[in-house]
């Protein structure tokens, strides 16, 4: 019987999830995730991608939230 308890996960803009030892039970816990993954690149003031600099209010565009 398949678990009916939605999990989500953040991708970021390469495609690879911002946290390998956690999942968040809603949308809004996931986006609460991403906003301090994120600042762990203020002091450089970008996210650096595989395709570029990303400035940081940009980087909500280029990541993703995923149901699991």
């Amino acid at each position: 019987m398949k678990n009916s308890k939605k999990e989500y996960d953040v991708l970021s803009p390469d495609g690879f999830t911002i946290s390998f030892s956690s999942t968040y039970e809603s949308i809004e816990e996931a986006k609460k995730a991403f906003e301090n993954w994120k600042k762990r690149f203020e002091i450089q003031g970008y996210y650096s991608s595989n395709s570029g600099r990303i400035p940081l209010d940009e980087l909500e565009d280029h990541c993703t939230i995923v149901e699991i």
